[in-house]
């Protein structure tokens, strides 16, 4: 007896539809017809059965505080930093979690059931981290949630800096930031990727770094980190997150740098909404897009994934957690339109996702723990296209989420005949 069967599925890349038997939270077959009885059936339709969607990069702590103290009347990065600033003294634990669990009730119904969130560390208080560890241990039932202790005022530049972070990593922070671009010399940037690297390598700890999240060609940080993580054996564990100077680079460093990080494994996240919007701000025309250069890294074999990073926050205004969203802005900001790139724009937000996190047990595969999402599309392709309704969300072989199938009609009035322009 399975707890769940689904029927009529289609996978990603496949073209015959498959069905999914789960049971004990964990998918146990997937075969053109499988003969068992099941405690609950889900007839998928010939519609899109995908493993859930993964926000690699992310900032819960800020999330849904638009508008406090103040708005962002620029736009620009470094006005949302101070603006974060303003805020930190005036923030309290009530209001840090209801803006959190708000914005996961949004996340699951999205089918996003994986997040690496950012959490800064360079308030005395630390209260943010603590925050965010309740928020991580009440929705593990629905959401894999991972914390990156992030030095948002650097970690060197702020005081304490590397004090407070090791302390967030005590209390059960899973991973070690850093900001080494917004040190004060470029000198102190490179200390910082060495200081931090060094934490996680004796921690035994992931490493993601915002990392060179500039306009700047000069900005190259990222340099340091893959040496860094080749030093000290790192290699797989690392992330370096933004890397929009890489934009800026001329193609002949760049034909330096690439190879490097090809070697020390890096894994990179991409951030198209957020980026799009925060870089190019000093340029007039042509206006930089600001995002680093992805199809060149994927084409090395590197691991790119995506991020929302902001949603509703003094860096960026909109937003609903929707991570098809984020990979449709990649698709066009990238020129990764033709049909390999759309594919792999989708794997952005889902498997290569989950590359970047280390999480276990992910994907369709018998074996993998029965965490996925129908999607009212048909293929890769159309749910980029179309941004459908995640018709059911699953964790764990249960039902968390579920959304009415979208029917589309049109009513005429009397004596209106609908027109074939085929």
């Amino acid at each position: 007896m399975l707890d769940l069967l689904i029927i009529n599925a289609a996978l990603p890349g496949e073209e015959a539809l498959v069905e999914i038997g789960c049971k004990d939270g964990r998918i146990v077959a997937v075969e053109p017809s499988i003969k068992a009885e099941a405690a609950q059936v889900i007839d998928a339709k010939g519609y899109l059965v995908t493993p859930p969607f993964v926000d690699s990069h992310f900032h819960m702590d800020a999330t849904l505080s638009a508008g406090l103290p103040r708005r962002n009347e620029t736009g620009t990065l470094l006005e949302g930093i101070r603006i974060w600033g303003e805020l930190k003294p005036d923030l309290t634990p009530e209001a840090i979690k209801d803006r959190a669990m708000k914005l996961l009730r949004w996340s699951v119904a999205k089918g996003n059931l994986a997040i690496r969130t950012h959490v800064d560390t360079t308030d005395p208080s630390l209260m943010a981290v603590d925050v965010l560890l309740e928020v991580r241990e009440e929705m593990k039932d629905f959401v894999d949630i991972q914390l990156v202790a992030f030095p948002q005022d650097g970690v060197l530049r702020a005081p304490r800096g590397v004090e407070l972070l090791e302390r967030a990593l005590d209390k059960g922070v899973d991973v070690v930031g850093g900001i080494p671009h917004f040190e004060r010399t470029m000198d102190q940037g490179r200390e910082s990727v060495r200081v931090l690297c060094e934490i996680a390598a004796m921690r035994g700890l992931m490493v993601d770094m915002h990392c060179d999240e500039s306009d700047d060609p000069l900005s190259r940080h990222v340099e340091s980190l893959a040496f860094e993580t080749q030093r000290l054996g790192l290699q797989g564990r690392v992330t370096g997150s933004h890397l929009t100077s890489m934009h800026s680079m001329d193609n002949y460093y760049v034909s330096k740098l690439l190879p490097l990080m090809a070697e020390a494994g890096l894994h990179c996240v991409c951030n198209p909404l957020v980026n799009m919007n925060l870089q190019g701000r000093h340029d007039t025309y042509p206006k930089r897009r600001g995002l680093m250069r992805v199809p060149e890294l994927m084409n090395l074999g590197l691991n790119v994934s995506f991020g929302h990073d902001d949603i509703m926050d003094p860096w960026y205004p909109m937003g609903t957690h929707d991570m098809l969203e984020v990979a449709h802005m990649g698709a066009h900001a990238l020129h990764m339109t033709g049909v390999d790139g759309l594919k792999k724009m989708f794997a952005a937000v889902t498997v290569n996702g989950a590359k970047t996190m280390g999480l276990e047990s992910y994907g369709l595969e018998p074996g993998c723990n029965a965490d996925m999402v129908i999607l009212q599309a048909a293929s890769e392709i159309e749910a980029l296209r179309l941004h459908p309704a995640r018709l059911w969300v699953i964790r764990r072989g249960k039902v968390i989420s579920r959304t009415p199938e979208v029917v589309a009609s049109v009513e005429l009035g009397e004596g209106e005949e609908l027109v074939d322009f085929t």
